[in-house]
């Protein structure tokens, strides 16, 4: 607000002055003077002083407002979710040994999972949900080196979001996140059923 520039203006030209009588005497001139423009110009100086009661409980009533919204929002992910990776779980393409190549055979799976993110947005929006997003994660298992095998996740997570989209994902509802090997279903991974088990994508959807 222009007015509000002009007082701090003021402020610091009074500052500069030397004299405790001459501010005291120029800044009584001055707050005179504003006040006067100021109520001219139709502005309200109680507008400057600290908000209302009512304006503090609006503020309070909004934050508790969006606090419930945000907790509203986790229970939904967490029933969401459930249903997501368990269908992400049954529907689990291969990849070749050490690519982001897909093995043949993949086709029946991504399809099953696209029509249950489809179903599940369809669900929101009818419930009056918006602001989400579905997130395919791609995760390895603890071999090799730990930056390679990030990349590695996330260049699958990405071919995912891509067989996805081919089968009817909206491309702006999804995104591609490699999570590596930093979330492990199965911890110490020293065997070979162990290993397969880490190494998977899940889809989530997220507020």
């Amino acid at each position: 607000m222009r007015e509000l520039q002009i007082l701090s203006a003021i402020f610091c030209f009074i500052q500069s002055l030397r004299g405790h009588a001459m501010k005291k005497k120029i800044l009584s001139i001055l707050l005179l003077s504003v006040a006067s423009t100021f109520a001219h110009a139709g502005l309200n100086l109680d507008k400057l002083k600290a908000p209302s009661a009512a304006d503090l409980q609006s503020k309070a009533a909004d934050q508790a407002r969006e606090k419930a919204r945000a907790k509203g929002n986790e229970q939904i992910a967490a029933q969401v979710n459930k249903q997501l990776l368990a269908e992400a779980r049954k529907n689990q393409c291969s990849f070749k040994s050490g690519s982001d190549q897909l093995e043949a055979g993949c086709g029946n799976k991504s399809k099953k999972l696209a029509n249950k993110i489809i179903a599940v947005k369809k669900k929101l929006q009818d419930e009056g949900q918006t602001g989400f997003k579905f997130i395919v994660s791609g995760h390895t298992d603890s071999s090799g080196d730990a930056a390679k095998n990030k990349d590695l996740s996330a260049r699958r997570a990405q071919v995912m979001v891509k067989e996805l989209v081919a089968q009817g994902v909206d491309a702006g509802d999804i995104e591609a996140v490699g999570m590596g090997s930093e979330q492990p279903l199965v911890k110490k991974d020293d065997t070979a059923a162990k290993k397969a088990k880490n190494r998977r994508y899940e889809v989530r959807v997220r507020f």
